[in-house]
């Protein structure tokens, strides 16, 4: 077994067991690792200590769930403003496919593709020269069904398997530069409606939480929820496009495309990761 996939098995034992608020050396132990070295590893690859992720799946997340269940009465009125999210306001630009681009079936365009390990379990990408077009968890489906999906949205463009060319994708993740000035792209495709909802997405600070039907308001269409709920569904760049903070109004936490715990996980592992950001500066001082 690799550093990344017992990482991802820890992280997955924790959500299944996370009411039982396992120690390290019972964590350590399904792993098949000391608790010293895998607090390390842990901490190595995934940002953040185990207790830190094991909280913020527990009481953490109760404690934002609360918090969630007033900030989302107020939601419709900040999606799409500037406000606290300075990744999503500043780093990711998303654009999508011209209707020129859709209607030539991707002629003419190359796509990089590769498969790369995470904490969070192996995730392919593909990219175009304009920025990323692809990115979803492998363990979820297969890199072969992703990939042919690809192709068959763009059955002109030339696909070729190139992993050094996308491993940016990845690496921006979990080693993120504080450059305000560096941008990171998506390249979409989508209806009118799905791309909105998709840029209303971006606009949900890390480890924050928003409901369909807010985003619903947000874009006008109060009643759309359930079409809101489809375009979260069909998100084409997992993570960077972040469906995973869409919960239901009742806190519930909803459908996830990659599985419910999954989804658990990449919302312990941003609120667990956003947390130790805040108390940095605290502990420098």
């Amino acid at each position: 077994m690799n550093d990344y996939a017992r990482i991802e098995k820890a992280m997955a034992y924790m959500v299944a067991h996370a009411a039982e608020q396992p120690n390290l050396e019972t964590v350590a132990a399904q792993v098949h690792l000391s608790p010293f070295h895998f607090q390390r590893l842990f901490c190595r690859y995934a940002g953040i200590s185990p207790k830190r992720f094991l909280q913020a799946l527990t009481l953490e997340r109760s404690k934002q769930l609360i918090r969630a269940s007033t900030s989302l009465l107020d939601i419709a009125h900040t999606l799409g403003l500037s406000g606290g999210s300075r990744l999503y306001d500043h780093f990711v630009q998303l654009e999508a496919f011209t209707p020129g681009e859709y209607k030539r079936q991707g002629e003419g365009v190359e796509i990089a593709y590769g498969v790369h390990k995470t904490p969070l379990g192996s995730m392919f990408v593909a990219v175009t020269p304009r920025g990323i077009c692809r990115m979803g968890f492998v363990d979820a489906t297969n890199s072969e069904e992703l990939l042919a999906r690809l192709g068959k949205e763009w059955p002109l463009s030339t696909l070729h398997h190139d992993p050094d060319a996308t491993r940016f994708a990845v690496e921006a993740l979990f080693n993120r530069a504080d450059d305000a000035s560096a941008t990171l792209s998506l390249h979409v495709t989508g209806t009118n409606f799905q791309i909105a909802v998709w840029r209303a997405l971006l606009t949900i600070p890390e480890g924050q939480l928003a409901s369909y039907s807010h985003i619903a308001q947000a874009l006008g269409t109060p009643k759309s929820s359930r079409a809101v709920g489809n375009a979260v569904g069909a998100n084409p760049i997992a993570l960077w496009i972040p469906c995973h903070r869409v919960i239901q109004q009742s806190g519930a936490l909803g459908g996830y495309r990659w599985g419910i715990e999954k989804k658990q996980i990449v919302q312990a592992w941003e609120l667990a990761k956003v947390d130790n950001e805040l108390l940095s500066p605290m502990a420098a001082s």
